[in-house]
Parts: C-alpha cells; structure tokens; sequence
C-alpha cells in the first residue's frame, strides 16, 4: 500500500489532503473557498469529523476522523444505494462520498473558469494519525501552511483556515471543543501557535 493512500477507517483520525491538477488553483475568488467548504459539509458531514482545515489557492489540509462504525452502519444501505456502491463496505462508503464531493466542486469551478478535464490530482492523498502527539503537531502544521508557503506573513490572520474559527462560539460542526482540550485551554492553543515555525520540527508532516 502507498503511504499516502492509506484506508479510511472507521473511528481513525485522517490528515486529507490534495493539489490541483498539474499546480493548478483550486480557488479562484473568495466565493470559491466558501463553496468548497459548504460541499465539504453537504457530501462528508454524515461520515466526518471535521478539526481543522486549510484551503490555499492550489492545494487545500483537512484533519478528520471517520465517524465510528455504528455511525456509519445506521446508515449504510440507503447511502450505498445513493452512492451507487454494489458492495458497501465503510471505507467504500466514505471514499466514494470523498469522490463525489470532489467531483461536485470541480464540475462548478470547471464551469466558472470555462475549463476541462481534472481539477484534483487523483487519487486523494490521505494519511493515518495514530497519536495525539502527531494530531498537535498536524493542528499547527495545517494552521501554519499559508505562511510557509509565503501567502502571508501571519497565518494568524489567513482567512481560509480554521484557526480562529476554533477560538470562536459561534455553533458549528468543527470540532472546536476537542482541539483546544487537546491543548488544554485556549491560552494554550494561542501560545501553541505562536511559537516560531521551526522547519525541523515539522518537516515529517510536510508531505505536499
């Protein structure tokens, strides 16, 4: 099995992530990140957690876990049906579920930029996180990409990712609650991320 294509699951945490097609943008305008993110919602929520995310102009991070296998079997025959799987299985199921929303976003931004053929690299690069160690770092690493990639100079302040969407009340399904748990309490989580990026120390996570 390729490393970076490892199965999805039930119950696993998952670092997700892809590039556009031959480094072509996913993103074209602001409209663009908000779509992709209400797709991700209507085709992955059923089968997804969702902990942090990162959506830059060409390639985009997701940490996810893959609801457990009772969350999944309750619905497993009429998703299977819909998702036209002849043999479901979970890992069928949620993959199948990941192609259709890629397939979704990438038939509207085909449409928008009057382009054809594959928006993403296919097959999706997926990767299993086996410790909370590991689910920290990847927290930080996904927080930390726009500035990595000299998007801005503060990835604090991009707005296409989950950092401060984490810090906020406002209801949502992201799993704000567990990741600052994860570091104990917001002071931490701010401190956490403002820590000096240290190539290094992240270096096993950069994986694009």
């Amino acid at each position: 099995m390729k490393p970076l294509l490892a199965p999805l699951e039930a119950g696993k945490f998952y670092h997700i992530f892809n590039r556009g097609n031959n480094g072509d943008n996913l993103f074209y305008k602001n409209d663009n990140y908000i779509f992709f993110l209400r797709k991700l919602n209507e085709y992955l929520s059923e089968y997804i957690e969702l902990y942090a995310y990162c959506l830059l102009p060409n390639h985009f991070h997701l940490l996810v876990r893959i609801k457990d296998v009772y969350s999944l079997n309750a619905s497993h025959f009429q998703n299977a049906r819909r998702l036209e799987i002849n043999h479901p299985a979970p890992e069928g199921i949620v993959s199948a579920a990941f192609h259709r929303f890629f397939t979704s976003y990438a038939k509207a931004i085909n449409k928008q930029e009057k382009r054809h053929g594959s928006l993403f690299e296919n097959p999706f690069k997926r990767k299993v996180i086996e410790n909370t160690s590991y689910l920290v770092n990847l927290v930080f690493y996904i927080h930390s990409n726009p500035q990595m990639h000299g998007i801005c100079s503060d990835f604090r302040q991009y707005a296409w990712s989950s950092y401060d969407r984490i810090l906020k009340g406002k209801p949502s399904k992201l799993k704000k609650e567990e990741v600052i748990e994860w570091l104990t309490d917001k002071s931490n989580y701010l401190s956490f991320h403002a820590q000096k990026i240290e190539l290094e120390k992240i270096k096993e996570l950069m994986m694009e």
